[in-house]
């Protein structure tokens, strides 16, 4: 029987053992195409597509980026008609005004609103009226 032990040195050996292919695969142009047309599908995820396809989102990614490069592929054309598209911003001067302020006080079963510019003196008044009617109820 032989043991790993029985070296000369008394260490130990390092076995490797490597699984799937030997070599770097080689993709035709057609597979290429055929992988970047899947991820243009709407809906679809460049990470499904490369896991179905056994190779990593990277080079799926440098694929499509060949392609645009290349002009083989239009990435408008796949856009579903849901996606993003910019808008013209036409900004409205009175559309964004905020409106005045509004402060509600809640006296006596009263409530007074007081916006901006509303004379203190007539305030005052109107407050005090208020409390004064509460007291004689």
């Amino acid at each position: 029987m032989y043991d790993v032990n029985d070296d000369a040195k008394g260490g130990f050996r390092r076995i490797e053992l490597l699984t799937g292919p030997g070599r770097r695969r080689r993709w035709s142009a057609e597979e290429k195409a055929r992988v970047v047309e899947e991820t243009l599908e709407p809906g679809a995820r460049v990470s499904e597509v490369a896991r179905r396809w056994q190779v990593c989102p990277q080079q799926v990614f440098a694929w499509r980026r060949a392609a645009r490069r290349d002009g083989a592929v239009d990435p408008r054309e796949r856009a579903s008609p849901e996606a993003a598209s910019f808008v013209p911003i036409v900004a409205d001067a009175t559309a964004f005004e905020p409106p005045p302020p509004v402060i509600e006080v809640k006296l006596a079963g009263a409530v007074v609103q007081v916006s901006c510019g509303m004379d203190s003196a007539l305030l005052t008044t109107v407050l005090r009226a208020i409390r004064a009617s509460a007291s004689r109820a």
